[in-house]
This record gives structure tokens, sequence and C-alpha cells, in this order.
């Protein structure tokens, strides 16, 4: 009667929750195994990643805290600096010479960035209607300009817009002598002529993301647009144009911050003028830090410039479209 009774008591007791003098079920043990396994990958992750931020803070915000504390200063690099707070930033937003620098790095926006986008949007439109087999060729010479060093690129162009150069050599021939110049001499073309510079050597840039980034559109698309009856432009504007808009923020970015930070091909070329013409914030820090010995005032200027670049990016984040958010 006995062993009726115990076998007839139901047990609910399970194997994963039963407890051995006070310690936990195994579901609880498991619970704890995870949190205490995921609290060591955490830790070990961030001292992974600790050499590359110990990197950073060493090499790029130290080094950016430090300029922003020089140009609270009036310093000329060797004697005792004079504090004069900010001073320098109100010099840079009123001196003319100052202002100008920064109005002509935004006019090469236009040359650096703006251009060679539009060119390569055009050249990407025509090489999309036909067969992709010849796509390394195409992207091998538009990308050439950018493995040659800028300042040979400089000199180089600094030679073909000379008095004798070839484009007054080619104006001769066409018989348009009247109208040949020195055009890195001339007060109001050579920031024009300082610019075309800039777009021919990054036209190749653009080119050569947006042929690759025209690869990964599905050729189906356009045979479906063709089918329908989508000419060039419906095609252009319909398929290949939203399919690149991951690229376009990469150029803009990319170009703009060029511009803006332009030093090597102005310096080459015309050193500023004629005039200050041509004068850039990037030179003109040279200038002030090397030169003229005022370093919390270069210091200003960099730390303005590069205020101005960080704007110029969120801006074209803004306007264009996050990449992250295709």
């Amino acid at each position: 009667m006995r062993a009726f009774r115990r076998s007839a008591i139901p047990t609910t007791k399970s194997p994963s929750t039963t407890t051995v003098a006070g310690r936990p079920g195994k579901s609880a043990a498991r619970r704890t195994t995870a949190a205490t396994g995921g609290g060591r990958s955490r830790w070990r992750s961030y001292i992974w990643v600790l050499p590359a931020f110990v990197f950073y803070i060493t090499f790029v915000v130290f080094p950016a805290l430090h300029t922003f504390w020089f140009s609270l200063f009036d310093w000329n690099g060797v004697s005792r600096a004079t504090w004069v707070g900010l001073s320098n930033y109100a010099q840079i937003l009123t001196d003319a010479e100052l202002r100008g620098a920064i109005w002509h790095a935004l006019i090469l926006v236009v040359f650096f960035s703006w251009l060679p986008i539009l060119v390569g949007l055009v050249m990407v439109g025509l090489l999309s209607r036909h067969q992709r087999r010849g796509m390394t060729f195409y992207r091998t010479l538009y990308f050439l300009p950018q493995v040659l060093p800028m300042v040979a690129v400089g000199i180089t162009w600094r030679w073909m817009y000379g008095e004798r150069g070839t484009f007054n050599q080619v104006l001769g021939w066409l018989g348009l002598d009247s109208i040949t110049r020195a055009w890195l001499g001339d007060f109001d073309l050579a920031l024009f002529a300082v610019g075309l510079i800039g777009s021919w050597a990054l036209t190749g840039l653009c080119m050569m993301l947006f042929l690759t980034g025209v690869q990964k559109v599905d050729t189906n698309l356009y045979e479906a647009a063709r089918l329908d009856g989508a000419g060039p432009i419906r095609e252009f504007l319909s398929i290949t144009l939203p399919e690149l808009r991951g690229e376009i923020v990469v150029a803009m970015t990319v170009t703009t911050v060029a511009a803006l930070a332009s030093f090597d091909i102005v310096f080459v070329t015309t050193n500023g003028g004629p005039g200050g013409q041509t004068t850039v914030p990037g030179l003109l820090l040279y200038r002030l830090a090397f030169s003229d010995r005022r370093v919390g005032l270069a210091a200003a200027m960099g730390v303005t410039l590069a205020i101005l670049i960080l704007a110029a990016v969120y801006l074209i984040r803004r306007l264009v479209g996050d990449v992250d958010e295709q």
C-alpha cells in the first residue's frame, strides 16, 4: 500500500531546475555563463581596439587640440607666446586677404568636385548602354592622372599654360591669336586655369568610382528599360543615377576635401599669384607659419579650414544622402 501511494504521487521537479546543496539549476547556470562569457567577450574586444584608439588619440586628437591651443596665442615659434584669445579668428574674418583665400577655395570646389563628377556621370551614362568588356581599359585610362605626382602635373600644366605653351599654340593654329595670353598670369583667369588642372586630375578618380559602381547594376534593368522604350536619358535618370548614389557621395566628399585643402598644384603653378588671385588657405597657412613666423594665426587658419571641411562633408551627406540609408 505504501509503494502504491508513493508511485501515485506526481513528481513536478525537472532536471533543468533541480538544485543540489544550494547550487543553482542548469538554466540559471547557463544564463550566468552566458552573461559572464558575453562580458568577457566585450572586454576582450575593447582590448583589441585599444591600440588603435591610443594611436588615434595620440596622433589625431591631441595634435588637433594642440593646434587649437596655439591659435589662442600670438607666437613666432621661438620666443615667448602672448595670449590673444580669439583675436586670430577675428582677424581671419576681417582681413581681406584671409577671407579671399577661403573664397578662392570655395570657387575651386566647382572645378575640383562638381565638374569632374558631372563629366564622370556623362561618360558613365554613355558607357552603361554598351558592353562592359572594355571597362578595365577605361578605368586605367581615366585613372592615369591620379597615379602621377601632383607636382609633376603642376609643372607640366604650367608649361602648357605658358606664352609659348600648348594652349596658345593650338589657339594660333585655329586663328585665335588675339585671345592668347599667359593664362596663369592673368588676374581674371588665373584661378580658373588652376581649377581646370584639378578638373583634369580628379576626373579620373570620379570615373573609376562610377565605372566600378555601374558594374554592380543588374543588366536586366537596362534590358527591361529598353524593351519599354526608354531612351538614353530616361535610362540614365531612372537606373544609372539612383544606383550610383553611394559612389556620388564618396566622390563628392573626396574631391571637395581636395579642393578646400589644395596646396601642391597652386604652389607649383602660381604660388598664389598674380597679386594673390590664386591664394588658397593651405598655401596661406604655409606662408604664415614658415615665412611670416605667425604661428598662432597659421594655427587659427588651420582650425578654420578644418571646420570648413567638416561642415562641407556634413552638408554633402545631408543633401546628397547618407550611404547607409540606401
